[in-house]
């Protein structure tokens, strides 16, 4: 950290993977993904408990690895495409809902559950509404802060609908304080 560079910039340098996350269904999509990997790899693969061989392959192997593997890229389409996080997330749930007969139970049901799971967080997921930054934190932004002959040139802008300059409005307009302060009568005018 230098003298420099204010230590909440480092801060957010650090945090992009954070800000990154919450801006997606990110645990939808690692749900999914780990759902699809046993579903696609059970018909394959084999387990060996000590001098046993247990093979779980089947004639429906074909089908599982196709279902495995649009699971695994549903949950990166949850990731990098979050706007279409519900349409993947029905996906998933239908394409969980089918391993159950094709894939072993559904990747001896870990696969359908974590799947399941997975699709149902998705869908349900929706992004945080924007935070509006304060004035500490447009000052760490890098943006120059607003001197007070720019927050006057602000004032004096014309409002597009009103078509009056908002400074003259903000000094002639009259509130129920002034009105009664001054026996009913505007101070301004």
């Amino acid at each position: 950290m230098s003298a420099e560079i204010p230590a909440s910039r480092e801060v957010r340098k650090d945090n992009r993977f954070k800000v990154w996350r919450q801006t997606r269904p990110f645990w939808a999509g690692i749900f999914t993904m780990i759902g699809g990997v046993p579903i696609a790899y059970l018909p394959y693969g084999d387990m060996r408990l000590g001098n046993a061989t247990l093979a779980m392959q089947t004639t429906a192997g074909a089908g599982a690895l196709i279902i495995g593997v649009l699971l695994i890229t549903l949950g990166f389409t949850m990731w990098f495409q979050p706007i279409v996080r519900v349409f993947a997330g029905v996906a998933t749930i239908i394409l969980a809902l089918v391993s159950i007969p094709v894939s072993n139970f559904g990747g001896l049901v870990i696969g359908f559950l974590f799947s399941l799971i997975g699709g149902g967080m998705s869908a349900a997921w929706a992004p945080a509404p924007p935070v509006e930054e304060s004035a500490d934190d447009a000052e760490h932004d890098g943006r120059p802060e607003a001197s007070e002959e720019a927050g006057a040139e602000l004032e004096t802008e014309v409002m597009p609908a009103a078509g009056i300059p908002q400074q003259y409005e903000a000094e002639h307009q009259a509130t129920e304080t002034t009105i009664d302060a001054n026996g009913g009568r505007n101070s301004a005018g």
